[in-house]
Parts: C-alpha cells; sequence; structure tokens
C-alpha cells in the first residue's frame, strides 16, 4: 500500500505540493490527473523516493520509502524523460539491472525479447524515442516490481506495442497485485487501465475516487419541457454546467443518479436523458469547478 499523509514540498520558497494525502491500495491501478504545472511530477517522485518532502510522511506498506534501499528493490519508476547510461546497450542495461534488482527475470526478458523484437545488443541511445521507451517498459517489468510508478508512459508508443504493454501490466496486477501509479494527460488512456484516481490543481489535490464511484455522481443530462420553465426548476440540483440549445437544456450535474430523476420528473419534461460522461469530461467540469480555464487544459 501507498500512503501519503499531508506531504508538502516546495521548491525554493514556492508550494508545489501542499498539504497532499492520498492512498493506493496494492493491486490497484491509481490515476493521477492534473492541469499543466498541478504538481504530478514532483509528486510522484517523492512517492518513488527520489525527492524528500519537506512536511508530511510518504510510505509504502508503512515505512519510509526516502533512502530505503530494501524498498526501492521493489520499485520502478519510468519518467516522463527516459534516461538510460550513455553509450548502453540493452543487454548491458538488463545486466544492470539484473544487479540492482533482486528478482529479475531472466526468463521473462527472452520471452518479451521476442515479443517486442528488438536487438539486445544494440546501443539504446540509436533506437527511435518509442523503441526507447518499449526498452523501459521491457526492463521495468522484467525487474518483477511491487511498485510501477509512471509519468507519461505511453508517449511515442505505436498502437500495437501500446495495447501489448497494458496487457502486461494488467497481468502483473491481476497475477502478482502489483501496485501502479500512472500519470497522463491522455485520459482515455487512464480510463482504460485505472480503478481509480486522483486529480490535483495547483499542488493541491481536489478529489480521490475510485473510478465507478466518480462516474456514478457525475451525469451529463439533456432536458425538454412543453412549456418554457423557469430556471428555478434547478434550485434543487447541483449543477456544474449548463447550457441550452434550443428548446433543450444540457447540464452537468452532481449527486445520486435517482435523487436527479426524482427532481428533474416532478416537471413532467418531455425529454429526459441522463447520459454516461467519459473520464475527460469530468476531469474537464471539476477543473472548470475550480476556475481553470478550459482552454488551458492540455487533453
Amino acid at each position: 500500500m501507498i500512503q501519503v499523509q499531508n506531504v508538502v514540498k516546495k521548491l525554493e520558497k514556492d508550494f508545489v505540493l501542499d498539504d497532499i494525502s492520498l492512498k493506493i491500495n496494492n493491486g490497484s491501478i491509481y490515476g493521477l490527473l492534473g492541469s499543466n504545472g498541478a504538481g504530478k511530477t514532483t509528486l510522484l517522485k517523492t512517492i518513488a523516493g527520489i525527492m524528500k518532502q519537506n512536511e508530511g510522511a510518504v510510505e509504502l506498506e508503512r515505512k519510509p520509502v526516502f533512502e530505503n534501499v530494501e524498498l526501492k528493490e521493489r520499485l520502478v519508476f519510468i519518467p516522463d524523460t527516459l534516461y538510460f547510461f550513455s553509450h548502453y546497450t540493452v543487454q548491458q542495461m538488463a545486466n544492470f539491472y539484473m544487479d540492482i534488482y533482486p528478482k529479475w527475470n531472466q526468463e521473462r526478458f527472452e520471452e518479451m525479447q521476442q515479443l517486442l523484437d528488438l536487438d539486445t545488443n544494440r546501443k539504446i541511445h540509436r533506437f527511435s524515442k518509442g523503441m526507447q521507451r518499449q526498452v523501459a517498459f521491457w526492463l521495468a517489468l522484467c525487474a518483477m516490481p511491487d511498485y510501477l510508478i509512471l509519468d507519461e508512459p505511453f508517449d511515442g508508443l505505436d498502437p500495437v506495442i501500446r495495447r501489448k504493454i497494458k496487457s502486461w501490466i494488467i497481468q502483473d496486477v491481476a497475477e502478482r497485485e502489483m501496485t501502479v501509479l500512472v500519470s497522463s494527460h491522455n485520459l482515455k488512456e487512464v480510463e482504460d487501465i485505472c480503478d481509480a484516481v486522483g486529480i490535483l490543481h495547483r499542488g493541491k489535490l481536489l478529489l480521490e475516487k475510485d473510478l465507478d464511484e466518480l462516474k456514478s455522481d457525475l451525469h451529463k443530462v439533456q432536458i425538454a419541457f412543453k412549456r418554457e420553465m423557469d430556471s428555478t426548476i434547478f434550485d434543487d440540483l447541483e449543477i456544474l454546467h449548463q447550457e441550452k440549445r434550443g428548446s433543450v437544456y444540457i447540464c452537468i450535474i452532481r449527486g445520486d443518479y435517482q435523487q436527479v430523476e426524482e427532481i428533474v420528473e416532478q416537471f413532467n419534461p418531455v425529454v429526459f436523458d441522463i447520459l454516461p460522461l467519459t473520464l475527460e469530461e469530468i476531469f474537464i467540469y471539476e477543473m472548470e469547478g475550480v476556475g481553470y480555464a478550459i482552454e488551458n487544459i492540455l487533453l
């Protein structure tokens, strides 16, 4: 289990993380979302034990992760900007991982080599960006980590390799209860694999929920009436966004599905549809709710 309690991180005089608390259960895939500059990468590096918080606690299995060699032998962090030793081949880098990670799986390394079809004797810096990211996942998954932390992990991968790597990750989560923390601006990919999400904004955690719970609490509603209705019909609903297209109201409403339905049905609508929201739409309306300009959200 990953537990972050009241973490504060300052860079010079600026608060990058401001009283962050979250919990990620074993065998979970947790998606960390947020606006540009929200502090996502700093939080990932702090959880990985690369950076140390100024205040609060970051623990894996109730043990501090910073400078904890035993825990770090079971954790792999793949950053947004990859780093490999200069002029190392894939095999030389694999030998390094073999020395660092006690649970290195050589049989898996050889099996993945056949599937990825990459030359282990080729220098990594000569590979394309996408191929280098394949190597990063290849090495990471053969280290058999209990904790896998990913920062914009699928950037540059073609769709076939992306699907293959996702399936390997999901397999390890299912079979070994590997815990995954992933930050990405590609919300469709986060939605595909994550079971819980947290949204960061300006160093603060806006919300943290299971994905199914988050979706069940927010609804896109289309409503139309026979006659013009006063806007007070929405007074008993928590409206995050509202617009009118002709005679049809389109609203984003937070609340219990049945409660929303009961309130709207009182006014005998001729059209009443509750539509599912994507994670991308949920993210946009949550961010709009805290005053973040939609045009500045990178999706």
